[in-house]
């Protein structure tokens, strides 16, 4: 690959990791105030059709544009990236009709089994999301595949700006003019196929010259619809189920937690408010997994790169680097979540409903970090196999196991169920991928040393809050102002612990140190401090 091109690459992967850094930030933090607005049950009201808005984005933003990108970047001349677009086009308007009318004519029968036949409405509002992705997955994939990552990057904002402020306008006029949770929660919906259409208007000139336009003679042989939509199927239907695995365990949720709560014993009224209190975790691993997985990212290029090369040892060193750097921010913020949530859980959600089960459902940062950085290693191995297996066990697990935990512990066996499958998933990958790929995460006892700074920040931290609140007393210790200003010191003594510990221990090579934020300050601090002592 020439210099220049691959520069060009690189260029729009920082373009577009940026764009997904801030749409996954704005995604995780509007659901607080929304929150705040609409209370625990209009939370749940949104959260239960959540997962068919998110899969179905994740479908148009990640897994579809990713496997067009790499037909388009297949094709020898701009005729047939262009031919090839419109195919895919026409494969993914039939999937998506076939999904829109089975949303419009199903919603009730999906409402029922969700135990709630009033979320029927807000079910119809968001299908009519799923009419505008192809002409979003095939814009975003015929740009990517050319190496242009501009237009997805915007679109991509786009969405997530014009979504986010239609949600908060309709939790505030829910609030103002005294709606319903299931009108707020249809308005809010209402937000998902107006976002598209926004977010579509970037792409009206190539999908009026390459889309609608006649179609041009070919000048190669194009793969047929038949063998394209088995690719589809097989390499595209794989890319979306690694992009949608949380959501997914999302979707499950929404069938069994309420379900679950009433043969619980629980009040309908009451287990839709337990539902809403179960759904704050999500934000928090949301931005968890931000934290964990945003720096890591930065080495895909170069790991992609020393593939291009066939570079082993480069690979091998890329690939350490990137999987400590996860597996170390994606520990720190779930051991810093679990030991602030008390303080957390009342700043961001007013109360302390729920603790035990948030506490629970945290450690799924971890996993979760872990299954994402894996996928990205084994997707540029072109290693699937061990992947569809590890996600459909994860998924079995949550399938079988949920509603019986939710009817014995309530949401804390929800959450734990989770953590399980998302457990399993990752047990599954790790043991399918290559030996070296394995060996990562044993070597040089990068692990006990890993697990042992976790827990003596851990500790301090949670000591530190019981200091505090026992100084400040339990009716000043309760209120949202100080449960903020301990969140903030406890942020800053676990990292102050957590950093000072990474440099005593060497848990990190000076490679690992240079992904992170101010690495090469604290190298350069560490070095300057040696110098001093001899």
């Amino acid at each position: 690959m020439p210099k220049d091109h691959l520069n060009t690459v690189f260029k729009g992967a920082l373009i577009l990791s940026i764009s997904s850094l801030v749409a996954k930030i704005l995604s995780a933090v509007y659901r607080i105030p929304l929150q705040n607005m609409v209370g625990n049950t209009g939370f749940y009201v949104y959260q239960q059709i959540y997962p068919l808005y998110g899969i179905g984005m994740t479908f148009a933003l990640n897994g579809f544009p990713n496997f067009i990108s790499k037909l388009v970047a297949e094709q020898p001349d701009e005729t047939s990236k262009s031919l090839i677009a419109r195919r895919v086009f026409h494969i993914l308007s039939g999937l998506s009709l076939v999904v829109f009318f089975g949303l419009q004519l199903g919603a009730t029968w999906i409402a029922a089994h969700m135990g709630d036949v009033n979320l029927a409405p807000i079910i119809s509002a968001v299908a009519w999301m799923f009419v505008f992705m192809p002409w979003l997955a095939t814009g975003r994939g015929y740009y990517q595949g050319k190496f242009l990552m501009g237009p997805t990057a915007v679109s991509q904002l786009i969405e997530q700006v014009v979504r986010v402020a239609i949600i908060i306008m309709a939790a505030y006029f829910s609030v103002r003019l005294g709606w319903d949770n299931y009108r707020m929660g249809t308005w809010a919906m209402s937000s998902a196929p107006l976002a598209a259409i926004c977010s579509s208007l970037i792409f009206t000139v190539f999908g009026l010259r390459y889309l609608l336009a006649p179609a041009p003679a070919p000048t190669h042989p194009l793969p047929s619809y038949r063998k394209l939509t088995k690719r589809f199927v097989i390499e595209g239907g794989t890319l979306c189920l690694v992009a949608a695995v949380v959501i997914l365990l999302q979707l499950v949720d929404s069938f069994t937690v309420m379900r679950g709560l009433v043969h619980q014993g629980q009040l309908p009224e009451v287990a839709k408010a337990l539902k809403g209190v179960y759904d704050r975790g999500q934000p928090l691993v949301q931005l968890g997994l931000v934290v964990a997985t945003a720096f890591s990212a930065t080495l895909l290029p170069a790991l992609t790169d020393a593939l291009a090369k066939r570079q082993p040892i480069e690979f091998k060193r890329q690939t350490q680097a990137m999987v400590h750097v996860s597996l170390a921010l994606s520990m720190a913020a779930t051991v810093g979540l679990v030991a602030l949530m008390p303080q957390i859980n009342r700043l961001l959600f007013g109360s302390l409903e729920g603790t035990t089960a948030l506490r629970i459902y945290i450690i799924s940062i971890l996993f979760a970090a872990l299954i994402t950085t894996y996928t990205s290693v084994l997707q540029s191995l072109n290693e699937y196999t061990a992947m569809i297996i590890g996600i459909i066990a994860g998924l079995a697990t949550k399938v079988l196991a949920n509603y019986i935990f939710v009817v014995h512990y309530g949401i804390n066996g929800a959450s734990a169920v989770t953590v399980l499958s998302l457990a399993v998933m990752f047990a599954v990958m790790w043991l399918g991928s290559p030996e070296d790929l394995q060996q990562v995460l044993l070597e040089s006892g990068y692990l006990i040393k890993l697990l042992a700074l976790s827990a003596v920040m851990g500790i301090v931290v949670i000591l530190s809050c019981h200091q505090i609140t026992a100084l400040v007393g339990p009716i000043l210790a309760n209120t949202r102002g100080m449960a903020g200003i301990i969140t903030v010191i406890g942020v800053l003594i676990g990292v102050l612990v957590f950093v000072a510990g990474a440099v005593y221990a060497r848990l990190f090579t000076i490679r690992e140190w240079l992904v992170l934020p101010y690495g090469k300050r604290l190298i350069k601090a560490v070095a300057k401090g040696k110098e001093h002592h001899s």
